[in-house]
């Protein structure tokens, strides 16, 4: 059974274009929260807003006993690389990013972590003829496989997204994120599974798995739902319930059942412990109705390929 991960930054304030949430909050108010979220097993990192104490981050992750999932390196900074960090037309910026992956490579294996992921969000382009994509590529691709080489024991993971804030983000399906990381020839650069991400890019989870495990890049998994039309970073199973469910299948027959589910999952104004506590709920129940599928019975109906057969057997497991 994997285990239950949720991302620091949304232990916090959290904000859209118009309005603040929560209200901000220190690392030990974070982790002393996160101790009354049942079912949790841990944490993903953020870096550097974790890491500017590492004496202090140390201490809460002891005092708590917390699990690291991973350390999410943020790409986009108020200030800089606006123009996009991997990408990026200047070297000057394109090596500062790999400096400070580095940096977050190191601080996370000195905490015993072996996963970074990062979604390059402000990597892409608003309007055409904005971008030469050949460079963006190149440039990428030069970037990546420059952090990669620091240290092969880290695997550092692409979250790709269609858009947001960029119009169009270079790395934007399954697809185009497995290819970009074929092409660096990096056997430790491969991708983030949003779910949401997924759906919103008109992906089904369970395919966009399937074609990362193929290539041997699905390193990680964030889970989250919405409807379709933008990245709301909602409950798991608030939509799409059967989309999890022939997920948890597909990821058990990939092996991708002894790590962990991180939770990009945005409470917004309700209660942050209450929010997270569902989303433990949920998750736990999405799995127990996979736990109810015959896997011989699936097999057979996988290859008769009859949904007049199939979605019955699947309302009986509820």
């Amino acid at each position: 059974m994997n285990k239950l991960a949720i991302i620091t930054g949304f232990l916090g304030e959290t904000r859209n274009r118009y309005m603040v949430y929560q209200g901000n909050r220190g690392l030990a108010e974070k982790f002393e929260m996160l101790g009354r979220i049942k079912g949790v097993d841990g944490v993903e990192l953020c870096y550097p807003a974790d890491f500017e104490n590492s004496a202090e981050l140390k201490e809460v992750l002891k005092r708590s006993g917390a699990g690291i999932a991973g350390v999410n390196f943020r790409s986009r900074r108020t200030g800089k690389w606006w123009r996009g960090a991997y990408m990026a037309e200047s070297p000057v910026e394109r090596q500062e990013v790999v400096e400070d992956l580095k940096r977050c490579m190191d601080a996370a294996a000195e905490l015993g972590c072996t996963r970074i992921t990062t979604c390059p969000l402000n990597d892409g382009a608003d309007t055409l003829f904005e971008v030469d994509y050949l460079k963006a590529y190149d440039y990428a691709a030069e970037t990546f496989g420059a952090a990669c080489a620091h240290n092969r024991a880290i695997k550092i993971c692409i979250e790709y997204k269609k858009n947001d804030p960029i119009a169009r983000c270079l790395l934007g399906t399954a697809g185009e994120t497995a290819a970009f990381c074929l092409l660096t020839g990096a056997p430790n650069l491969g991708a983030t599974l949003d779910i949401g991400h997924a759906l919103y890019a008109e992906e089904r989870p369970a395919q966009s798995a399937a074609l990362l495990a193929k290539a041997n890049r699905l390193f990680y998994v964030h889970l989250n739902d919405n409807d379709g039309r933008w990245d709301w970073d909602m409950l798991p199973g608030a939509f799409h319930l059967w989309e999890f469910v022939e997920l948890f299948y597909t990821l058990r027959k990939l092996g991708y059942d002894n790590d962990w589910y991180a939770f990009d999952v945005y409470p917004k104004e309700i209660d942050t412990v209450q929010n997270f506590t569902a989303a433990m709920q949920l998750t736990r129940k999405l799995e127990a109705i996979t736990d109810r599928i015959d896997v011989p019975t699936m097999e057979q109906l996988l290859r008769e390929r009859n949904s007049a057969k199939t979605l019955p057997y699947l309302y009986s497991l509820l």
